[in-house]
């Protein structure tokens, strides 16, 4: 499967906010973006130019999908199942971002990042309901149990993260036992669960036109 594989620090920069794609580094004083606010390249730090229209809604779609760790194709599919769903379409993308089981297994504190994360999915250590799940993209529902297999909670990355994780508020959607590295849907993400740097309907007016 296609993925990204470059440094993800230049994606913050790129965006002009932090995505917290590296965990801990994201919240030291080594984060590139305290360093250098500018976008990469060789002329980066001197192009001011102002982003407005059709470049505020793509900025806005990019952001999300890097946070997210999708790509195009992926990213559209969530937008065109929430247009076609009855409710707010901006608030339904997020939502299905949301109860992506590689963000779920982040928000619970198995990993900490949505990248490590995925890793930690894709290596067959977290289970929905008793049974191994190995799909990043995998949507939980409302009374799921998402749980990291026994063989997998002495790994040093899974023992870290519940360190890092008990020290930061867990969503209000999510019920979280760090003692058993396990926890449980209790609901549907809402809008004001997310505290995320995203206007959705800028991304909605993107696709819409």
């Amino acid at each position: 499967m296609a993925r990204y594989t470059g440094a993800v620090c230049r994606l913050c920069r790129r965006e002009g906010t932090k995505l917290f794609l590296k965990g801990t580094k994201c919240t030291s004083d080594r984060c590139p973006i305290e360093k250098r606010n500018f976008p990469p390249g060789q002329h980066g730090k001197d192009r001011k130019a102002k982003i407005v229209g059709y470049g505020l809604q793509l900025h806005e779609k990019q952001k999300a999908k890097r946070m997210y760790f999708t790509l195009e194709g992926q990213f559209r599919e969530y937008y065109e199942k929430a247009s076609r769903s009855t409710g707010v379409t901006g608030e339904l993308l997020i939502q299905q971002l949301e109860r992506r089981l590689d963000n779920v297994a982040y928000r619970l504190g198995f990993a900490i990042s949505r990248r490590q994360a995925r890793q930690v999915v894709r290596h067959g250590h977290v289970t929905v309901n008793g049974r191994k799940v190995n799909i990043p993209s995998y949507q939980v529902n409302a009374g799921d149990e998402i749980a990291i297999r026994d063989s997998a909670k002495k790994l040093v990355i899974v023992e870290q993260a519940a360190q890092y994780a008990a020290q930061n508020p867990v969503p209000a959607w999510l019920e979280a036992n760090f003692e058993n590295l396990s926890g449980r849907v209790l609901a549907l993400p809402k809008r004001k669960d997310v505290n995320l740097p995203i206007n959705e309907q800028l991304i909605v007016e993107l696709y819409s036109k």
